[in-house]
């Protein structure tokens, strides 16, 4: 008979009889996450068989700790090494140091500062420019047309990709649901991708990539042996699903959040500059990136107080943690002076922290400002709508108003 109890004060993780993938949840996920995080430090997800943590000093924990925690299992629900799950791993995001130190120093050095200011007046100029054209317009939806045209425009500029719209959000939606269960959003994202599984191979080899771009400048780092073969185009492939989607998020959830708060968009305006902890602000509110996964390594884990099993996935719900009352003061209001940079957890956290946030702190300042300098009133011209997604919180549609007083 198996022994559960054998270290006093060490208790085993209650169950919680929620599934965080249930449309109703992800349409509005806030009731999970409270209950998540009144659980206790450790939660077991019924309708799953997973662990999850939703407090905000458990879940940095577990993203910290690869010698309890692995991501080698991958960061979605299924374990991507056992049979019937396998997928060819993200050798980034889903590698323990010391190999995932080796790649991450060879990326640190190419996206550095100096690289990333290259782009600033160009990111800069095409911000103000569509700036301009929706206060002429008035009216226009925040998503399609201003996150998703910006980030479409400037990023694929950089990196060296042509990322046409339709190809580019459909494999997102793919490569996001693929980290939940095979429920019907796994199903209908992978049939709508079909069309475009090619163009998403072609397009991250050596020869369909722009010369002088970064995406070069990761194929020529594998030349020089700093990576091993075939990591340049797996850390291309990163940079398409990476870098478009969650910065698009980001920027639209930042634009609803001014538009639902008026006393907020006035700061603002009366000091462009805070634009930067608005972003992190809205980052921290409406976490992009709902949740991640990392697996407990084959041998019994401890966590405050909680024994986890061996060898089993732990979710961590960022988006709870990052409203986590025990960290935040007030933490369900969007106030743009609380800067949260580097304590919040929507860019990650220790060694796995986002690869590629300086870029998505710069094209969100970049457009955040053009707006906010360029107009003088921003509201809400409807109802917007979220597209539920398994392991994101993303808006669909988002109707605003903008002009000049």
């Amino acid at each position: 008979m198996r022994q559960v109890a054998i270290r006093t004060g060490v208790v085993e993780a209650p169950f919680l009889d929620i599934d965080p993938y249930a449309l109703d949840v992800l349409n509005d996920p806030y009731p999970f996450h409270e209950a998540l995080r009144e659980k206790g430090p450790v939660a077991r997800i019924a309708p799953h068989g997973v662990y999850a943590v939703g407090r905000h000093d458990e879940s940095a924990i577990v993203l910290g700790d690869h010698n309890r925690f692995t991501a080698a299992g991958g960061i979605g629900i299924q374990d991507i090494r056992k049979p019937g799950e396998f997928r060819i791993p993200n050798r980034l995001l889903e590698n323990d140091p010391p190999s995932h130190t080796a790649i991450r120093g060879t990326l640190t050095k190419i996206l550095s500062p100096i690289v990333i200011r290259r782009w600033r007046e160009h990111f800069e100029k095409e911000a103000v420019a569509l700036a301009r054209q929706l206060v002429e317009r008035g009216t226009f939806d925040g998503v399609a047309d201003v996150a998703e045209t910006y980030v479409l425009k400037v990023f694929p500029e950089a990196v060296g990709i042509e990322l046409p719209r339709d190809n580019v959000l459909a494999i997102s939606e793919m490569r996001f649901n693929q980290s939940g269960p095979q429920n019907e959003l796994y199903h209908r994202a992978m049939a709508k991708a079909q069309p475009y599984l090619d163009w998403f191979e072609n397009s991250t080899r050596r020869d369909s990539v722009r010369r002088g771009s970064l995406a070069e400048m990761l194929f020529e780092a594998e030349d020089r042996g700093e990576f091993d073969e075939g990591i340049a185009s797996n850390m291309v492939r990163t940079f398409v699903g990476g870098g478009t989607d969650s910065t698009i998020t980001g920027i639209g959830h930042a634009l609803h959040l001014l538009a639902r708060n008026p006393e907020q968009w006035a700061l603002l305006k009366a000091d462009p500059a805070r634009v930067k902890t608005a972003f992190e602000e809205a980052i921290r509110l409406e976490t992009p990136f709902q949740v991640t996964y990392r697996t407990t390594r084959d041998r019994e884990v401890e966590l405050s107080g909680v024994r986890l099993d061996p060898d089993t996935k732990i979710g961590v719900f960022l988006g709870a943690a990052n409203r986590d009352p025990r960290k935040w003061s007030d933490p369900s209001r969007f106030d743009v002076t609380r800067d949260t940079t580097g304590v919040h957890l929507g860019f990650g956290v220790g060694a796995h922290n986002c690869i590629g946030q300086m870029i998505a702190r710069l094209e969100a300042e970049a457009i955040l400002k053009a707006i906010v300098t360029v107009a003088d009133t921003l509201e809400l011209d409807g109802e917007p709508r979220l597209r539920p997604i398994n392991q994101m919180r993303q808006l669909d549609y988002l109707p605003l108003r903008i002009g000049k007083a």
